[in-house]
């Protein structure tokens, strides 16, 4: 029977160590979360700068919700393109300094979109084997020549760019890495775009409104020009605190992927209200240096308070910071004991990552206190 398939496959994951449990929270987003009652330092949010719970922002979604409503009721090139979302695409373009910019109800459905849209049949996709999930999919259903280089390798790109014979090339990368925590070289990426004839497709989903001057990205964090050439992608539901996803680039390009992205043609533009909430962001995010030295600083505490132990840190300068463990039974069995604990941090196994790599992935935000960060090394230190 097909279903006792799927079960002997359930049991497979169980049995090796895979299976992933879904948690119910019973508090809003934030560092102090509660699950089944029992009360937990959670280390595992991408809400960077703590801002998916701030009063600002709540403020300004009821506002929104006076003025427009709930829904948006149609896709946005229909009849659900509302003043609240060109507002928030005017401000985002200003805020990364491109031209136009282009909303998507998520980071997935995004990528979904801008790969396809630039690229088909006899082209080729250059893309880092670390690449989230997203920027993978995106390249299958681009039906492009998937060409995959080592993690952050130029040498080895340059090479493969040089014997393409493609009629386009697209450059695809994380800017972020969601599990290691670096950064993609990319100015060395955009220099091989422009001596290639590339386009340089950016994800920079866990570095806007964290790296970079006024938290404008990881192109701002490089000093970085908004070239011809380069589409930039950033989420909204991590370091701006709601939800969403924008691509930002020329006029041309933004055009382009309107008339032409899948996933933005056919998908119920998202609600004026995260629309709203996100113009309140922006404006936090901008002047969120005070949030984004704390954010360093409890990264550094980590680091340092973790360095005489056995313990492996990846070499992550963001708030992603891994430990690296192994087996996927021993990471489960660590993020259990620290769970007992009260503390929090994701057991992260393949296919997430590379077979042998299992990892706790402790995500530090800027609502962290010093304090619940000392629990979390205490309680590390004690389980070295």
């Amino acid at each position: 029977m097909i279903w006792e398939e799927l079960q002997g496959e359930l049991d497979a994951l169980q049995r090796d160590g895979l299976k992933r449990t879904r948690r119910t929270l019973e508090l809003p987003c934030g560092p102090q979360a509660q699950v089944d009652g029992q009360p937990l330092i959670s280390f595992c949010s991408n809400d960077y700068l703590g801002l998916a719970n701030d009063p600002a922002l709540v403020d300004a979604a009821c506002a929104g919700a006076r003025v427009w409503g709930v829904g948006s009721g149609a896709s946005h090139l229909v009849s659900g393109h509302l003043g609240a979302h060109a507002a928030l695409e005017e401000k985002l373009a200003e805020f990364t300094g491109f031209a136009r910019a282009l909303l998507f109800s998520t980071g997935y459905l995004a990528n979904l979109g801008i790969v396809p849209a630039l690229v088909g049949r006899n082209d080729a996709v250059f893309a880092d084997r670390l690449n989230h999930a997203s920027l993978i999919d995106a390249v299958q259903l681009s039906r492009a020549d998937s060409q995959r280089y080592p993690h952050a390798d130029l040498a080895t790109l340059e090479r493969l760019l040089a014997t393409s014979t493609a009629r386009r090339k697209l450059i695809l990368t994380d800017a972020v890495f969601s599990m290691d925590g670096d950064l993609a070289p990319l100015p060395g990426l955009l220099a091989l775009a422009e001596r290639f004839d590339a386009w340089l497709v950016v994800d920079d989903a866990h570095g806007f409104g964290v790296l970079g001057r006024q938290g404008r990205g990881s192109l701002a964090h490089f000093n970085l020009p908004a070239a011809e050439r380069l589409v930039y992608m950033g989420t909204l539901g991590k370091a701006a605190g709601a939800a969403g996803a924008f691509v930002a680039g020329s006029a041309t390009v933004i055009e382009w992927l309107q008339q032409r992205a899948r996933s933005y043609i056919f998908t119920t533009a998202s609600s004026p209200i995260i629309a709203c909430a996100l113009a309140s962001s922006l404006d936090l995010i901008a002047a969120g240096d005070a949030r984004r030295q704390h954010l360093w600083q409890l990264v550094a505490q980590l680091r340092d308070g973790l360095a005489d132990t056995r313990w492996r840190l990846l070499p992550s300068p963001t708030a992603i910071q891994p430990v690296i463990i192994g087996d996927n039974h021993d990471t489960l069995r660590i993020a259990g004991a620290l769970y007992a604990r009260g503390l929090w941090v994701p057991a992260i196994r393949p296919p997430t990552v590379p077979k042998g790599t299992a990892r706790l992935r402790v995500s530090l935000t800027a609502a962290h206190s010093e304090a619940q960060l000392a629990r979390l090394v205490d309680a590390l230190r004690e389980l070295a």
